[in-house]
């Protein structure tokens, strides 16, 4: 796969350097943006990036998915350097929209020019980590036939919380905090209360629009009206379309009532579901002061700014 990625690279590069070196690309600004798709595992998040893919002819844009080894989250530092090169000066691949299980990388930090637009879903902890469970020992219906890591392990997520498993500990909560704190240690020490606001922080001022997986129509909705260059057409392909819906978990069961308790008793769940609530308000902010419902239908509100005053006059 790594081998056959190597080769189309090297035929864009080659296709787009016959009229010239590289260097002398230049792009009209709309073209040059990257959108930085973080997705954390088991939030809906092949749903979403379907759409992108399906899109990305139509709208003229390129998709790329960053395949980390192991799906380490957190890249070495020489990495990170190779990567933020690739993101901001790669010309061929833009517009790009780039999506991967990483954990927020700070461009500037790196002394760029022009940084990413950041997007992510999250989901309530609970659910999320149920659905991974299951998903590591079921797999889903995207890929039915691959094997996963715990395939044949037919211990139902209750027993294993009964039993005090490794699988189903609170500790393994621990996953949207760090995905959104970023690439210091500090961010994947579990429990950390640093963390916990540094992820808030990184939500309200360096992402764009982070969704919820309950929510996620609403969510796509918010993004074709703001970003048109790559969603357009995004909600009615998510209302419509086939490929938009096909992962999903097998043989998932819904937890009990008293092992939900159990594990809403652990401070791991506390920071995680604060975490996951202050995403929600801000969501449900953003969403409120954008669109309007009628007839049980929500629709976009239009421009509702204008410019007035305007001097000195012209003749």
């Amino acid at each position: 796969e790594r081998a056959i990625a190597r080769h189309e690279v090297r035929e864009i590069e080659q296709r787009h350097t016959v009229d010239g070196p590289r260097q002398d690309v230049t792009l009209e600004e709309e073209d040059d943006v990257v959108i930085i798709y973080n997705r954390v595992p088991k939030t809906a998040s092949t749903s979403f990036t379907n759409i992108a893919y399906d899109l990305c002819a139509k709208n003229k844009y390129h998709v790329l998915h960053i395949n980390t080894t192991k799906n380490n989250p957190v890249m070495s530092l020489q990495d990170q350097v190779r990567f933020v090169k690739n993101v901001t000066s790669w010309k061929e691949m833009k517009p790009g929209f780039y999506h991967g299980h990483i954990s927020y990388l700070d461009f500037a930090k790196f002394g760029v020019k022009k940084k990413p637009i950041y997007i992510n879903v999250i989901r309530d902890p609970i659910e999320r980590l149920v659905s991974y469970y299951y998903f590591l020992r079921f797999g889903d219906d995207y890929r039915p036939g691959l094997r996963r890591r715990k395939q044949g392990d037919k211990k139902t997520f209750d027993e294993c919380v009964a039993a005090g498993g490794s699988d189903c500990a609170p500790e393994k909560l621990w996953l949207q905090i760090p995905f959104f704190c970023g690439h210091s240690s500090e961010c994947w020490n579990v429990g950390s209360r640093w963390a916990l606001e540094q992820a808030k922080y990184n939500l309200i001022n360096e992402y764009f629009l982070v969704g919820v997986t309950e929510e996620l129509e609403d969510f796509i909705m918010l993004l074709e009206a703001a970003l048109p260059r790559f969603f357009r057409g995004a909600t009615e392909l998510y209302r419509t379309g086939k490929k938009s819906h096909l992962r999903k978990t097998t043989e998932k069961k819904l937890p009990t009532k008293e092992t939900i308790a159990k594990l809403q008793q652990s401070e791991i769940w506390k920071m995680e579901n604060e975490f996951y609530e202050f995403a929600l308000e801000q969501f449900q902010f953003v969403r409120a002061h954008a669109v309007r419902e009628k007839d049980g239908e929500l629709y976009i509100l239009a421009q509702n700014f204008f410019y007035e005053k305007i001097y000195p006059k012209s003749n």
